[in-house]
């Protein structure tokens, strides 16, 4: 059975796709606005290096645009209007659906892994294997 992909979850590169659920789980969290969510991005280690400042903000246009987030404008303490982002409920079932596809792709890696460490035959290979084989 082909499992037909969520709308929201958006293909490219693995840190790329994967910025929308990083971003709907840190305003879970809390809400925030986009430069406090660029340093807990990074803070997070979510990516291999820094986050990239135009994708998240595209990101969250989009999401805003897709009803995934509210936003507003808020005034600064000392500096320009900034635009704080929250959550909708259509943004945490989203966020539930990234749960779920990063659980089982997580659990298509460990396979990927198993069954390579019995083909290199790693010190582990016989305990993957003796694993693999009660499934």
């Amino acid at each position: 059975m082909t499992r037909e992909p969520d709308a929201h979850l958006h293909v490219g590169p693995v840190s790329e796709r994967l910025i929308q659920a990083q971003l709907l789980l840190l305003l879970a969290e809390k809400p925030a606005h986009g430069y406090e969510l660029i340093q807990r991005l990074n803070e997070a280690d979510f990516a291999d290096g820094e986050v990239d400042v135009a994708t998240v903000y595209r990101n969250l246009r989009r999401m805003d645009q897709e009803g995934l987030l509210d936003s507003r404008w808020e005034a600064g303490p000392a500096g320009p209007a900034r635009r704080l982002y929250t959550l909708t409920p259509r943004g945490r079932q989203v966020l539930q659906a990234w749960a779920v596809e990063v659980q089982q792709q997580m659990e298509r890696l460990e396979n990927f892994l198993r069954r390579y460490r019995v083909y290199a035959g790693t010190p582990d290979a016989a305990k993957t294997k003796a694993d693999s084989s009660k499934r």
